[in-house]
């Protein structure tokens, strides 16, 4: 009589599942190579002789920071990722929070922005190839961290007359007018940042006041 066969063991259920290695190290090697990553874009970004970002590709920062292009993929699923970690980074050397924003602390903000922009080596910041405009990474959250700023002092403003206000600090903010102070009005960095830095002064001022857009000035009599 032939001795039972015994049931092979069920391999599946005795081998535990490979868990995938991790440690302290090895996310700091990870956190190492992400920063290797974003300083090569924030280098990259600093070189362009045109503010265009299309030139910002996975390949040439790879190349830059000395790793694969599969390394940086790793860390960016897409290059829209890269862009944005690239332009936080730029608002970072800056030394530019857009958490909190705080009104009174708008003409200080801008003028910390547009110090740095003599570390840039391109000549003109408004782009005038359309495609070349839609390659920049939008400012989304400093918009919306200017629209929070104001509506925290205009709760009681219309609508309409809020937007105009937070749109004519937007403007004011931006680097367009920064550079036509300079290119058509001859102005150095210094006194282009110091005209628009008053003029947003005003503007804070009088949304303090609770003068809207469109009401009379000082001394003057309402129609």
């Amino acid at each position: 009589m032939s001795a039972a066969a015994t049931p092979s063991p069920d391999r599946s259920a005795a081998t535990p599942p490979r868990r995938r290695y991790d440690s302290p190290r090895r996310r700091e090697l990870a956190a190492q190579t992400r920063k290797r990553i974003v300083d090569a874009g924030s280098a990259l970004v600093h070189s362009f002789p045109a503010w265009d970002w299309r030139d910002l590709t996975f390949r040439a920062v790879a190349e830059r920071a000395g790793v694969g292009e599969r390394t940086v993929y790793r860390h960016f699923p897409t290059e829209t990722d890269l862009h944005d970690a690239v332009l936080r980074r730029l608002e970072d050397e800056a030394g530019v929070s857009y958490e909190d924003l705080d009104l009174d602390r708008l003409p200080e903000v801008t003028a910390r922005a547009f110090a740095t922009l003599s570390s840039y080596a391109v000549p003109r910041w408004t782009p005038t190839d359309p495609a070349q405009a839609t390659s920049i990474p939008k400012d989304q959250r400093r918009r919306e961290a200017l629209v929070a700023a104001v509506a925290q002092h205009t709760a009681d403003w219309p609508e309409a007359q809020r937007a105009m206000a937070t749109g004519m600090l937007d403007v004011l903010w931006h680097v367009p007018s920064y550079e036509r102070l300079t290119m058509m009005w001859n102005l150095d960095g210094d006194q282009a940042t110091q005209a628009i830095v008053w003029a947003i002064g005003l503007l804070v001022d009088a949304i303090h006041d609770g003068r809207l857009p469109g009401s009379a000035g000082p001394g003057s009599e309402q129609g």
